[in-house]
């Protein structure tokens, strides 16, 4: 396999979560819908035994509650003020959601009260969420964000999702994921990824602002979970739609004073809170100029190269490079991953060499064009052919190691020219090629001192 090819099968090593046993184990299959059950936690302390009273936390708690009740989640566990002790919220995180929530669940948990940050004993900076009976700066009575992180490794439900109305700081976080649903899987595809996010409302030490009566955090949250969060109008709304736009609602509102963080703290996946038709799930604009359709020609491309590496079916990924190439039909290098693929892994001959063809003709300067159709010829009989497109790969690039191993073989096994061979693979090893074989050849053919090329 060329250099360029072998990106795309490269094994991503995933570590997967380590989950303890549990009563919900026996959800294994799919469910009817993207989940088996949804689960909320709304916390909201006002009236705090030892910290400082607030005005309108178990409000804004109220109305965040009765948001998830009308987008269909079953339970919705409500704490406020005293019912909000340490010794509560720690039982909940650690014994009650991690028993009760399934493998094909969803959880989300929503904190409205006072938040403070401390250091851990490596002097990290880690933030935590006070409960009614902690004082402010007392990390070690309250719920740290390790304690947060510690829980969304003990729950089984695939989709965590935290929304903090509080600033804080101190997660560890996985790049940013895009925003949108272009370029994704179907929703079923979508719920089969983990994931754990969180949403705060502002950054360490920031003001929470707040207008007629109520933060501007908690009413752009409101909104966006009333749908106005979906941006695109496809009837879908996930977590990072609903991150995105609190982000660009409280920066706009509050003149830039305020600025929420919403980020995916593990997996891949994306927390669907309100689900659409199938149907629309790609809905969007489609590109119209000619700069839009090679730019959404790539990122299909780049999602083709990214299911290869998650392993996923290579049906999967042709279908990706067929919609890159509908956007850009000149699409040189989409053109050779594909016949790659009816190479070796749905094997299909005709649709490998159209493939290749297109390839040679739209990425010409591309030696893994020719180089493709050459192994493609090869597996189809036509040899001298196939001599013909390696030896134009090597025109491209004249040090291209894996072509020399290619055309060895074809020589040795197939042209039966043991002359050529030898000249191949010498050039191989010369080039930094390691297989034994061509070694092997070359001392068995009476080219003994050609073999310790190094």
């Amino acid at each position: 396999m060329n250099a360029f090819l072998k990106r795309a099968f490269q094994v991503v090593v995933v570590c997967c979560w380590v989950l303890a046993a549990s009563t919900a184990d026996g959800q294994l299959g799919r469910p009817e819908g993207l989940y088996y059950k949804s689960w909320a936690v709304v916390v909201g302390i006002d009236n705090y035994l030892l910290a400082p009273k607030l005005s309108s936390a178990i409000t804004e708690a109220k109305a965040v509650a009765e948001a998830f009740r009308e987008l269909g989640f079953e339970e919705v566990l409500e704490l406020y003020d005293k019912d909000a002790s340490q010794r509560r919220l720690k039982s909940i995180l650690t014994e009650y959601l991690p028993r009760k929530a399934g493998r094909q669940d969803r959880v989300i948990i929503f904190f409205a009260g006072h938040a403070g940050t401390g250091k851990d004993m490596r002097g990290k900076e880690i933030g935590h969420l006070v409960p009614w009976d902690a004082q402010v700066n007392n990390a070690a009575k309250s719920v740290t964000l390790d304690d947060l992180k510690d829980f969304s490794r003990r729950v089984m439900s695939k989709h965590t999702l935290f929304l903090l109305n509080a600033g804080v700081s101190g997660w560890d976080v996985t790049p940013p994921q895009q925003l949108s649903l272009a370029g994704r899987l179907s929703p079923e595809e979508e719920t089969d990824k983990r994931v754990v996010q969180v949403l705060t409302a502002a950054r360490k030490g920031e003001a929470l602002i707040r207008k007629d009566g109520q933060g501007i955090f908690v009413q752009s949250l409101l909104s966006g979970l009333k749908g106005d969060a979906d941006k695109d109008g496809n009837g879908w709304l996930l977590a990072s739609e609903l991150g995105d736009y609190v982000k660009q609602q409280v920066e706009a509102s509050s003149g830039d004073a305020q600025h929420p963080q919403f980020a995916r703290l593990a997996g891949d996946g994306d927390m669907v809170l309100i689900e659409g038709k199938k149907e629309a799930y790609f809905a969007k604009l489609e590109p119209t100029t000619e700069a839009e359709r090679i730019a959404a020609a790539q990122k299909e491309y780049d999602k083709a190269f990214l299911l290869l590496q998650q392993q996923r079916p290579a049906q999967s990924a042709i279908d990706r490079l067929n919609r890159a190439l509908a956007f850009n039909p000149k699409f040189g290098d989409a053109y050779i991953l594909k016949s790659y693929l009816h190479l070796e892994f749905l094997p299909d001959l005709d649709e490998a060499l159209a493939a290749a063809e297109l390839a040679v003709k739209h990425a010409p300067e591309n030696p893994d064009s020719s180089y493709t159709l050459g192994l493609i010829l090869q597996r189809r009989g036509q040899f001298v052919e196939a001599e013909k497109a390696l030896r134009q790969a090597l025109s491209v690039n004249p040090d291209y190691t894996d072509v020399y191993l290619s055309l060895g073989d074809l020589y040795a096994e197939d042209l039966n020219d043991r002359e050529k061979s030898v000249e191949a693979y010498r050039r191989y090893l010369q080039t930094g090629g390691t297989e034994n074989k061509a070694r092997d050849y070359l001392q068995k053919s009476g080219a003994g001192e050609l073999s310790r090329v190094k």
